[in-house]
């Protein structure tokens, strides 16, 4: 019976050393963080709707490490010191991360230790330039240009172009914007000269502001591409 009592204590504190073990293990606390950025300018994007993934090799793991850009194209991921993989996939952003001969996206190196930034650079189909966002008679009007920036076989057409407004600095198609208009690429007459108008909604609790930014949409493609949000007051 003490030869019993005796195994079953030591199985109980060997599990209780592994347990304390694997408890003391550090967590992750080195940053990788930066932007989504075109010749240095960061690209205004969908909040947390954009993918970006990380592999590192080892450890037991072969998936990926997803995380999402925010909407102002930045990003931040929480890692161990080491080698890593990034890619943005195929498809995914209004925007053409480089790919490798057969297609596939191509890969970028990063090597952890402390903490890094790193812009990613990519190739967006167009870009809205030049927005003026105002307020006046009870509407929000935006007026821009169009630049497009992919004129090769990877050209894509516009499928309209959408002024948002907010009660919240999140302003975007997924979010519960309080209003928005848009108009058809085709019924664009001239890229340098487009303007949209939407009245302001009652807001209940009362405020005399709103969120404000205009979203591309590229045919084909799932992702717009945005201008910054403004704040207007009214």
């Amino acid at each position: 019976m003490a030869i019993k009592y005796n195994y079953i204590l030591t199985l109980a504190i060997a599990a209780m050393l592994l347990s304390c073990k694997k408890d003391n293990y550090k967590p992750p606390a080195t940053t990788l963080s930066g932007k989504v950025v075109y010749k240095g300018e960061a690209l205004q994007l969908e909040n947390n709707q954009v993918p970006y993934q990380l592999y590192q090799d080892g450890f037991g793991k072969v998936g990926a490490i997803t995380q999402t850009f925010e909407q102002d194209g930045s990003y931040s991921s929480l890692l161990f010191d080491g080698q890593y993989k990034l890619i943005i996939p195929n498809g995914q952003g209004p925007f053409i991360w480089k790919q490798n001969a057969a297609g596939d996206p191509d890969t970028l190196i990063v090597n952890l230790k402390g903490n890094q930034t790193l812009d990613l650079e990519v190739m967006p189909y167009y870009l809205i330039r030049t927005p003026q966002l105002a307020a006046a008679s009870g509407k929000v009007t935006g007026s821009f240009k169009i630049e497009k920036i992919i004129t090769d076989a990877h050209a894509k057409d516009i499928e309209n172009v959408k002024l948002y407004i907010n009660k919240t600095q999140f302003v975007s198609e997924g979010d519960n914007n309080i209003a928005s208009t848009s108009l058809d690429g085709s019924a664009i007459v001239d890229v340098n000269n487009v303007s949209l108008s939407v009245a302001i909604p009652a807001i209940v609790p009362t405020q005399n502001y709103v969120y404000a930014r205009i979203g591309l949409k590229i045919s084909g493609v799932e992702d717009r591409i945005f201008s910054p949000v403004q704040k207007i007051t009214f």
